[in-house]
């Protein structure tokens, strides 16, 4: 059956904002992508955009003024990149007779919308997880650490993450103000015996694992945002025995800059551009359409959005994380 057009659509603000207890489950089971990829509204579907080359960034600028003489002004070389925001959705029917026959037990249509909106952040987690986690696209830029994290005795994941720090800085004279990796990784860390003394050096009292925070292994690595990653997927083919493995790859560890604000010129790794003049909202619109040719009404989320990667030299890929 053909899609109805919006104007047959009806919005349903109920259920945005039902989506706010949704985002909040999202974030605890690590959808870090729009974290990763800040958003950027643009006012056109598509386009292109002036990029500032890092070397432009931070080129010496000479700042003397002699008398009669005009000041120095900015001049800036830019490269061209472009977007193109591409519309995603999910539809979840309910049905007339089960809505009917489980309204003791749960709102149905709360349900479809939280299925359909998990569905399409999903498939977004997978693309900017590509994106990010990548050897080819940092072929120059990876290192693989010699002993894998999972090894608590001999790792020593301090000094490969400050390398990895310190190879940005060399490469673009920017510090990385994030670190990306997945919750099995961060579980294993919090065993690293080099991880352990550091916090009894910094005065933790308690470093039984279960003690040992996100922000505590932020300030270990001494880097603002550490992100980690906790969501699954099955490779499996439909109907096929599940095969489950993490959205973010448990062989990497991202070591980069995240933009923290809207200023294009801020060098940062990417951004997720958002088209909002169809009616889309970032985290997926909601609308509702009948369809009686199942007796149904159906549940529609969607986005239309663009991930684009920016600047590759300030980031570095750590792999072999793993064994």
């Amino acid at each position: 059956m053909p899609s109805p057009s919006n104007a047959v659509a009806s919005l349903r603000t109920d259920l945005s904002a039902s989506m706010e207890e949704f985002d909040v489950m999202m974030d605890a089971e690590g959808f870090i992508g729009q974290r990763v990829l800040a958003a950027q509204d643009v006012g056109k579907k598509s386009g292109t955009f002036g990029k500032i080359p890092i070397e432009q960034l931070l080129q010496a600028k000479e700042t003397r003024r002699a008398p009669g003489s005009s000041y120095g002004r900015g001049n800036w070389k830019f490269e061209e990149a472009s977007f193109s925001c591409e519309e995603h959705g999910w539809e979840e029917p309910v049905d007339d007779n089960e809505r009917e026959m489980y309204i003791d037990f749960f709102d149905a249509e709360v349900v479809a919308m939280n299925r359909a909106q998990r569905i399409i952040i999903e498939n977004q987690e997978k693309r900017i997880a590509a994106m990010i986690f990548n050897a080819t696209t940092y072929t120059s830029q990876s290192t693989a650490v010699t002993n894998e994290w999972d090894d608590a005795s001999n790792a020593t994941p301090i000094t490969d993450v400050e390398a990895a720090v310190q190879a940005c800085w060399n490469r673009s004279g920017l510090w990385p103000n994030a670190m990306v990796i997945n919750r099995k990784v961060f579980r294993n860390l919090r065993n690293c015996a080099e991880i352990v003394d550091r916090l009894k050096y910094q005065g933790f009292q308690d470093v039984k694992p279960g003690n040992i925070t996100v922000q505590a292994l932020a300030q270990v690595f001494d880097i603002p945002n550490l992100l980690v990653a906790g969501g699954a997927k099955n490779t499996a083919n439909e109907g096929a025995a599940a095969s489950i493995s993490s959205i973010w790859s448990d062989e990497y560890c991202w070591i980069g800059r995240i933009a923290e604000t809207q200023d294009f010129r801020e060098p940062c790794v990417g951004r997720l551009f958002h088209w909002a003049q169809d009616g889309s909202e970032i985290r997926g619109r909601v609308e509702e359409y009948r369809d009686e040719t199942v007796r149904s009404n159906i549940i529609r989320v969607r986005h239309q959005i663009d991930e684009v990667e920016l600047h590759t030299d300030c980031n570095q890929l750590l792999s072999n994380i793993t064994t």
